[in-house]
């Protein structure tokens, strides 16, 4: 359960660092305070002066929002396999480095290739 509520942190995170200017001031709000301030929604709600169910209300209509443009535009996914390609070329680099295997630089340089193409 803990490993599912810190990839939804980090998910969260990330679509605010992409789409975060697209919600409203009281969304972004929210969304710092809880996410990255660490405040709990009792403590959200009390330096904001509403109730703690306006603060989990906001928050879940902020995190749809994300979601929303997410499925829109899908750059959270495809900066996420981007990574991990980019993790590929690191290891296939090391792997020629301890080797000395010319096709570990072959392969290194397609992952590079198909990142370019995205």
């Amino acid at each position: 359960m803990v490993k599912n509520v810190l990839e939804k942190v980090d998910r969260i995170g990330s679509l605010f660092e992409l789409y975060g200017e697209l919600l409203t001031p009281r969304q972004k709000e929210l969304t710092v305070y809880y996410y990255f301030d660490d405040l709990s929604l009792a403590e959200i709600a009390e330096e904001l002066g509403i109730s703690r169910q306006a603060v989990f209300f906001g928050l879940k209509r902020a995190e749809e929002v994300l979601e929303s443009y997410e499925e829109k535009l899908g750059l959270y996914g495809e900066n996420s396999a981007r990574r991990r390609k980019l993790g590929q070329v690191k290891n296939l680099l090391r792997e020629y480095r301890a080797s000395g295997d010319s096709k570990k630089l072959d392969l290194a340089e397609e992952f590079l290739d198909s990142c370019m193409d995205q």
